[in-house]
């Protein structure tokens, strides 16, 4: 069986609904990735993710902390567009280099209170939520609260669907995110 061919949509060759995405998409960040052309094909698909990522958004994590949780699921899920895309992101962020490269080659993040919650993300994504409890007071005794850890799987779940979808329409790095291209290790 043949892997299926996945059209970069255009807004003549979406639905409407396809078509009221990308153009708010083009509104706001001046283009269409070409990611987002390829995920048109179900509108509703790119609904769900968007409407996801806003609340994850509104959790109480702070920005950076959000960006721990999705490089972390990222390249966990050998993603290498979400892994660029963040990148660039943290980096806009004031991200340490180290913080980035740790986080990039899955390594021990250079803060205690980051590294704990990556490895609580990591358990999350391992355990499919069911963490158990030492993995849990590791997190909180790190600092962090239990709705934390609501606004962790939160975020795993919005960044789960970005990153195994664009995965399976293999979603390229667009010309702005280059010099931020990853691949998973060997």
């Amino acid at each position: 069986m043949s892997r299926p061919v996945f059209t970069v949509h255009t807004t003549d060759t979406t639905s409407d609904a396809g078509r009221q995405i990308m153009a708010t998409v083009q509104r706001k960040q001046g283009h269409v990735p070409t990611a987002v052309a390829l995920l048109a094909e179900s509108p509703e698909l790119l609904k769900g993710f968007f409407a996801a990522t806003a609340a994850f958004e509104s959790t109480d994590l702070d920005p950076v902390a959000r960006e721990v949780v999705v490089l972390t699921v990222a390249t966990r899920n050998e993603c290498h567009l979400c892994v660029a895309m963040h990148t660039a992101t943290l980096t806009g962020l004031g991200g340490t280099p180290e913080l980035i490269e740790a986080l990039r080659s899955e390594r021990t993040l250079p803060e205690p209170r980051l590294e704990a919650l990556r490895r609580f993300t990591l358990a999350v994504l391992h355990h499919r939520g069911a963490t158990p409890d030492d993995e849990l007071d590791d997190f909180l005794a790190a600092g962090w609260r239990p709705r934390h850890a609501l606004d962790v799987v939160l975020g795993v779940g919005a960044y789960t669907i970005s990153t195994f979808a664009n995965r399976l329409v293999a979603a390229p790095v667009d010309p702005p995110l280059a010099a931020y291209a990853w691949e998973p290790a060997a």
